[in-house]
């Protein structure tokens, strides 16, 4: 276990000194949460704000660290032959890709800590939530996301894995229902934005922990579409050089 847990470590202390990514993992969640929690400027379909941002900024804090961190970090890694270099040594493939799955799971861990302590302070209230239920949609997510990322990072090259990245986000975030409900698009927009990975996520957390998911089965069946072809995806077209 000595490389696994040495290489747990490394890619933790890697993502701690990046501040651009623990921007996008931590920050901009957070950010987006407290303001848009605090002011009553967008549309939405509850009383309070806070209700309807918490699970779409839920999700929107599973697709920045599963998909833009973790994908970022392992174009740039590839470009600059690390993991070749790395597939050489002891530690190997298997253990490389435990070790990125495990330092995800500690951020995003960390990331619904924040985020469901800064929700309540901003008073949300869970209505019946079923937290297991919400685990397994985030582990779907995680999946979902992660392959995404890698599928992008395993193609192109790191400068430009970058760009594209940061530009899914910013697609993903606004027609995933997130800031606001998909229903204020126009239909084909709406129609779009009910097949991204964002909005279904941030449906089933919504029937999970407030029981308001707007079309809680087929967001089930796209996130579950999602976490079983991209890994797929990724797996097949990955390239280590």
């Amino acid at each position: 276990m000595n490389p696994l847990t040495t290489q747990i470590g490394a890619e933790l202390s890697l993502v701690r000194r990046n501040g651009e990514q623990l921007l996008v993992t931590l920050g901009i969640p957070l950010l987006l949460l407290g303001f848009f929690g605090s002011v009553d400027i967008l549309p939405s379909d509850t009383d309070e704000p806070v209700d309807f941002l918490v699970p779409g900024i839920l999700a929107l804090a599973v697709m920045s660290t599963s998909m833009v961190s973790l994908g970022i970090a392992t174009g740039f890694e590839r470009s600059y032959l690390v993991l070749k270099r790395l597939a050489a040594t002891p530690l190997g493939t298997g253990r490389l890709i435990a070790a990125k799955t495990v330092a995800v799971v500690c951020i995003e861990a960390v990331q619904m800590a924040l985020l469901v302590a800064l929700g309540l302070a901003l008073g949300w209230t869970p209505n019946s939530a079923n937290w297991l239920l919400a685990l397994a949609a985030v582990i779907l997510g995680t999946f979902a996301f992660a392959g995404i990322g890698l599928a992008l990072a395993g193609n192109l090259r790191g400068e430009v894995n970058l760009a594209a990245s940061n530009g899914l986000y910013l697609v993903l975030l606004l027609l995933g229902g997130v800031l606001f409900p998909l229903d204020r698009l126009p239909p084909f927009l709406e129609a779009i934005g009910r097949a991204t990975p964002t909005h279904a996520l941030a449906d089933v957390l919504a029937d999970s922990l407030m029981s308001a998911g707007a079309h809680t089965a087929t967001s089930w069946l796209v996130l579950l579409g999602w976490a079983i072809v991209m890994p797929a995806v990724a797996a097949r077209t990955f390239r280590w050089t």
